[in-house]
Formats: structure tokens, C-alpha cells, sequence
């Protein structure tokens, strides 16, 4: 009868031999790079997704409650309104016309503030001589808030105390350029201009520096006229930063208010209410019914995705072409 002893400590096993009984000292677990990295993007991450659930999740969901209740300004959830609240914004008497002017001063600005802004941007990119200068002037207005503006554009169209109506006037009677639907469009959309002209000059311009110099070279060492190269290089290389400019453009033409509001407030005889003014209307201006409100802004918020998809769709696909 045979006995099997242990190897003493310290003993290196011959190659081959079966594992040892004895259990092996724990190794301490390293941990994972990957998840330090996961836990540290999530701490990155965290105050974003709090302050993004806090004012627009929470904020959205309780407009879809209040879309499908009645729920008057001062009286409180009163219990489900649904589908009565749609029915009633579609059959409101001003909300075809706000859809009308909005989409018709969506179109007016957009077209206005690209081209302008296009224009500037290649204005200040070829200048030498007094490219900053320019740079500041035309973007001193950005630095502006809108219901600034709006107050400033207000005072200076004002027939009474403005001084911009007795020089254009005829002795006694002024211009009025808030007196009719017509001039109250265009007066405020010459302010939006003169606002955010700068803005969309300076995104648009940072597209075109983008563009490789060597590519221009190209083309005027192959005899190309500058509306050619204009049309064949700088719009398709731009494309992406029209792109973004339309998107945002078009984006805040929906959701105008402010300048309507001190301005026209959606005079006269209601030809420049906008739908955003409409909701304001719906919500406080009156009506005082929030579930009607909130049902219009629903149709908005619709609205706005299914044009900036279509929008993102379109520059999709004219990239693959």
C-alpha cells in the first residue's frame, strides 16, 4: 500500500503532472477598462440627460395629457376631451389663415435670409482690405435678443414719435408701416432680416472656408468662368451648410412669435396671426383653454418633424445622386 505525500511549498510540478490539491493563492480581479470607460461616459452624460428629461420630456408629455383633457387655465384637469379638443382647434375660424401667413412668411424669410446670407459670406470671404470691419457690422445685430429688436423696430415705425414716417410722409400724414397686412408683413420681415442676417452669413461662411482652395485653382487653370464655378463647386460643396441654414430657418419661421407679438399682434384686422400666436391665444389671450392649446401645438410639433424629415430626406438622397 502506497501513500501520496504532498510536494512541499514552493515545489515547481514536473511538466505534466496532474494539478495540485492545494488550492492557489487568489489573484485580486483587475477590472475592466471598459466599463471604467462606460461609467465615466455615463457621469459625462448624466446632467445633459437630466436637464434634456426635465425641461423637454416632462414638459412634451404633459402637453399630450393636456391635449386630451379638458383642462381650463384656471380650473384644473376636469377629465378626458378627446378627440373633441382637435375638432375643435381644426374648426377654430383662424386657423387656416395663421397656417396660410405662417407658411407664406416661412417661404418669404427663408428665401430672403439664404440668399442674403449667401451673399454676404462670399462678400467678406473675398474682401482683404475691410473684411473685419464688415465681419463686426454685419453681425453686431445678431448680438441682439429678438424682443429687443422687436421694441427697437417698434419705437422707429411708430408714425407718432418714430423718425422714420414724417421723413417718408407728406406733411401730415405719415407712413404707416404696421397700417396694413401688406407693410405689417414686410416691416417684420426686414427686421428678421436685418437680425439674423449676420447669423446665417457667419454659418454659411464658415461652409465656404471649408471648401479646399486647390479645387478653385483647378478650375480657373481649366478656363472655368466664375458663374461656373459658382454653380459646379461652391453650391454642391455648400450643400450640407444650406442644409443646416434651411432646416433653421425654416424651423423659426414656424414658431414665430415674438416680433408678431410686439409688433402687429396679429393686426391689422387679424391678417398677421401666426400659429403660434394662435396657441398663445388659445392658452391665455382669452379663450383661457389649455387642452385646446396644447392639441394645436401637438399638430405643430407634427408638423415640424414631418418637414424636417422630409428635409433631411431630400439632402439624403440628392447626396447619393
Amino acid at each position: 500500500m502506497t501513500t501520496q505525500t504532498a510536494p512541499p511549498a514552493g515545489a515547481v510540478p514536473p511538466p505534466g503532472a496532474p494539478p495540485s490539491d492545494v488550492p492557489a493563492r487568489a489573484r485580486p480581479r483587475r477590472r475592466s477598462p471598459l466599463r471604467g470607460r462606460s461609467a465615466l461616459g455615463w457621469a459625462y452624460a448624466m446632467p445633459t440627460a437630466v436637464f434634456v428629461g426635465l425641461f423637454f420630456v416632462v414638459p412634451v408629455a404633459l402637453v399630450f395629457q393636456m391635449s386630451a383633457s379638458d383642462w381650463p387655465l384656471l380650473a384644473g384637469n376636469r377629465g378626458v376631451n378627446l378627440p373633441e379638443n382637435f375638432v375643435d382647434v381644426l374648426d377654430n375660424k383662424y386657423f387656416v389663415p395663421s397656417i396660410v401667413f405662417t407658411l407664406k412668411y416661412t417661404v418669404i424669410t427663408t428665401v430672403l435670409l439664404l440668399g442674403l446670407g449667401l451673399g454676404l459670406a462670399m462678400l467678406v470671404q473675398e474682401s482683404s482690405r475691410w473684411k473685419g470691419f464688415l465681419r463686426t457690422a454685419i453681425l453686431v445685430p445678431s448680438a441682439l435678443g429678438l424682443a429687443s429688436a422687436s421694441l427697437l423696430f417698434y419705437a422707429l415705425y411708430s408714425p407718432q414719435s418714430g423718425p422714420i414716417s414724417p421723413l417718408l410722409g407728406r406733411g401730415d400724414d405719415p407712413v404707416s408701416f404696421l397700417g396694413s397686412p401688406t407693410a405689417a408683413l414686410w416691416s417684420t420681415v426686414f427686421l428678421v432680416v436685418w437680425r439674423y442676417a449676420g447669423f446665417y452669413m457667419l454659418l454659411l461662411l464658415v461652409g465656404l472656408q471649408g471648401i479646399p482652395g486647390d479645387v478653385y485653382e483647378a478650375a480657373r487653370m481649366d478656363g472655368a468662368k466664375p458663374w461656373q464655378v459658382f454653380s459646379r463647386i461652391t453650391m454642391p460643396l455648400l450643400r450640407p451648410s444650406l442644409a443646416m441654414c434651411t432646416i433653421l430657418c425654416v424651423t423659426g419661421s414656424i414658431l414665430a412669435f415674438d416680433q408678431f407679438y410686439i409688433l402687429t399682434k396679429g393686426g391689422p384686422d387679424n391678417s398677421t396671426i401666426t400659429v403660434v400666436q394662435l396657441i398663445y391665444t388659445m392658452a391665455f389671450g382669452g379663450q383661457n383653454d389649455l387642452g385646446r392649446a396644447a392639441a394645436l401645438s401637438i399638430i405643430v410639433l407634427g408638423a415640424l418633424i414631418f418637414i424636417n424629415a422630409g428635409q433631411l430626406l431630400g439632402m439624403r438622397k440628392t447626396d447619393e445622386k
